[in-house]
């Protein structure tokens, strides 16, 4: 006998609000595995030693079903890194990339107001890849800068997808 479990998943495999009405087979396949979700998150004992962790990304285009009261207790916000922590973060997944001593992280983090700690990432390694393509020696300012602008684009991309 199990005395704890632990489920943990990621909602984003359930956005959306239409959940009856989709035609095609795979949207059907999610609606299935969402309901069994719910019925699942509605059937647990209160004395069960059962925790769900649930994150996501986008808890604005959630379906309302996931989110009612009852279904899961806490919710805890993480909001996205400071500016500081933005710079820190791309040191990190920088270091051990060949940077130009002239790379300001401070400056780099103050054009990246709305990133989250991936989109940072992401910005590291598209200035890598920029480089890369210059078959450059150094990552310089100038290739964090294009990554940035490459990674924005993306966001916007992905913001018309979902609205």
């Amino acid at each position: 006998r199990l005395e704890k479990s632990l489920f943990k998943f990621n909602y984003d495999i359930f956005t959306g609000t239409k959940r009856f009405d989709s035609e095609k087979a795979g949207d059907r396949e999610v609606q299935r595995t969402m309901l069994e979700l719910l019925n699942q998150l509605d059937g647990f004992q209160p004395n069960a030693d059962i925790k769900v962790i649930a994150a996501t990304n986008r808890v604005d285009i959630l379906d309302p079903a996931l989110l009612r009261s009852g279904r899961l207790d806490r919710k805890i916000e993480l909001p996205l890194p400071t500016e500081e922590a933005r710079a820190r973060i791309m040191q990190i997944h920088s270091r051990k990339m060949n940077v130009h001593v002239d790379v300001n992280f401070e400056e780099l983090s103050r054009c990246m107001d709305d990133f989250n700690g991936a989109q940072c990432k992401a910005v590291c390694v598209e200035a890598g890849m920029i480089a890369l393509r210059r078959n450059a020696t150094e990552v310089l300012h100038e290739d964090f800068m294009d990554g940035i602008l490459e990674v924005q684009a993306k966001k916007k991309a992905n913001l018309t997808y979902f609205a």
